[in-house]
Order: structure tokens, then sequence, then C-alpha cells
């Protein structure tokens, strides 16, 4: 089985439409139309496995480039060897965050509170909005 890309077609086009418009060129085994995942709309683009390589190469030469309502089709045949594509990761995975702990050395300071102990440091004033 060979793999197509068929790109450039119309957001309107279902998969009944897409198999009629290239079995005549080769027999169709599965289709992939990829949709929005909210809209469920076509994005424009489907992959299609052929039965066989002569089939593919068929519809390669038909609908190469071929106006096809507002757009132009472009199809390509999908290595074997190609992976879908992932989704990117975080490193190693989701964990909690860790903190070290910080030992403090002396009194701790004064943000803001009661005045320090000599009362040489005056309180902020609040800001005013």
């Amino acid at each position: 089985m060979v793999k197509l890309f068929i790109g450039g077609h119309p957001l309107t086009m279902d998969e009944l439409q897409l198999v009629q418009l290239v079995s005549p060129y080769g027999q169709v085994a599965t289709i992939k139309m990829v949709r929005d995942r909210q809209t469920r709309k076509s994005k424009g683009y489907s992959f299609l496995e052929i039965t066989d390589i002569e089939g593919a190469e068929r519809i390669m030469e038909a609908l190469q480039g071929k106006a096809y309502g507002d757009k132009e089709l472009k199809i390509n045949i999908v290595p074997p060897d190609a992976e879908p594509a992932k989704k990117p990761q975080r490193p190693g995975g989701f964990r909690a965050p860790t903190y070290a702990k910080v030992e403090r050395r002396g009194p701790s300071p004064s943000y803001g509170g009661s005045p320090s102990q000599d009362g040489s440091k005056p309180r902020r004033p609040r800001k005013q909005f």
C-alpha cells in the first residue's frame, strides 16, 4: 500500500467526494480527512492509502496541480518510513516543583509591619490609588 497526501481541496469537500475524485485512477483502501477538533470542519488536506504504486502514480499524474473548486490540488507520496509528528513534551514529564530549604541567620527582617525594636526604621506609607 502507498500513502498519498492530498492538499488544497475545498473545505466543503467530504470523504465520499474525495474518493469519487481519485477512484477512476486508483483503488482507495483507506482515507483520513484531517478536521478541526472543535468545529469538525475540514482543514483542506487528507491522507489516502492506495492499494498499489501504479495507482498512486496515475492519481498524481492526473490530479497534480488540477484546479478543483477555488483551489489547486497538491499530491505527494508519503515516504514509508515517515512517522506521524509527535506532540512536544516538557523534559522529564510533569513533576511537582521541588524547593530547597534555606536557613536564615539572625533576626528576620521587618517588611512593612511594626517598626523595628529600636525605632530607627520608619514604616513605609501605603500607595494611594
